[in-house]
């Protein structure tokens, strides 16, 4: 039995989370949250294994796939790793070579991507008429990977990649073809130099990372700036940048949006935008005691 025919019928679904670090994931109270307002109830558990190999991660697979899940989401370090490890994928999936979101359908693990699909909502709320304007990306791993593929699907014709792995961003130059077209670079800055937009696609600046990703002096005040971070919201990225006067989107679009995204995929219904970006605003505002997330 599906997992959407499963959660219609029992009206209560098992979801979690396999990453490392991820004890201050938003997305278990996000998620709960959205499945109260559609009216069912789940239980969404994060599963943090730091340094899992194959082995391990076809462990817990195996173990999602067995103990009634009906999906989970993936994340850093392992949204490439799983790929090979599922026993489907959607057609983005498949192309771009990273997985967020796995679905257990009828016994099977069919992977999805909606980091993809939930950045390029989050650009086109951004309003940007890009086109043929180079939009800069940091990081050619999991994320940067889908945020390349949103860009590029949303109208976006040219990308300037880099990551300190010139052999990741040949490769997705390679998965991306003749969707956009690519300029690779050796430093963050040159790929920054005349871009229309600079997203942040690491790790870099996550807690307890201070860190930049890109020296100060390469933003500027005509860019739009984002960061796939969100803890903390405001990263020393785009602290700079709104100082610089740049237009800034932070973590909070993508995780609401691959969150609604994700939550259709494991229950068939509607999830409640509001009630996401509310509970995630909660987590946020609880975690930087700021009474409000900003």
């Amino acid at each position: 039995m599906s997992a959407i025919v499963t959660a219609r019928k029992s009206k209560r679904v098992l979801l979690g989370l396999i990453g490392s670090p991820i004890a201050h994931s938003a997305t278990p109270a996000a998620q709960e949250a959205a499945a109260r307002a559609a009216g069912i109830e789940a239980h969404y558990h994060l599963i943090e294994v730091a340094g899992a190999g194959r082995d391990d991660l076809a462990a817990m697979l195996d173990g999602v796939r067995r103990l009634g899940f009906s999906g989970i989401n993936v994340t850093f370090p392992y949204k490439e790793a799983v790929v090979p490890l599922l026993d489907g994928l959607s057609e983005q999936a498949a192309a771009m070579g990273a997985v967020n979101t796995v679905v257990v359908d009828d016994g099977r693990l069919v992977g999805h991507n909606t980091d993809a699909s939930g950045f390029a909502t989050a650009y086109r709320r951004l309003g940007r008429q890009d086109r043929d304007k180079p939009v800069a990306i940091i990081g050619a791993g999991g994320v940067g990977k889908a945020i390349a593929f949103a860009l590029a699907g949303s109208g976006v014709s040219r990308l300037g990649l880099y990551d300190t792995d010139r052999g990741k961003v040949e490769a997705l130059a390679a998965a991306i073809g003749g969707r956009a077209q690519i300029a690779i670079f050796d430093s963050a800055e040159a790929a920054a130099e005349g871009a229309a937009g600079i997203v942040n696609g690491t790790p870099i600046g996550m807690l307890p990372n201070r860190d930049m990703p890109i020296e100060a002096r390469a933003i500027h005040a005509s860019q739009w700036v984002a960061d796939a971070v969100y803890n903390p919201l405001w990263t020393p990225f785009l602290k700079t940048a709104q100082a610089a006067g740049a237009t800034v989107m932070t973590g909070r679009e993508l995780a609401i949006h691959q969150a609604v995204d994700a939550f259709r995929l494991f229950t068939g219904l509607e999830a409640s935008e509001t009630v996401i970006g509310a509970s995630f605003d909660a987590v946020i505002a609880a975690r930087e005691g700021t009474g409000r997330a900003t």
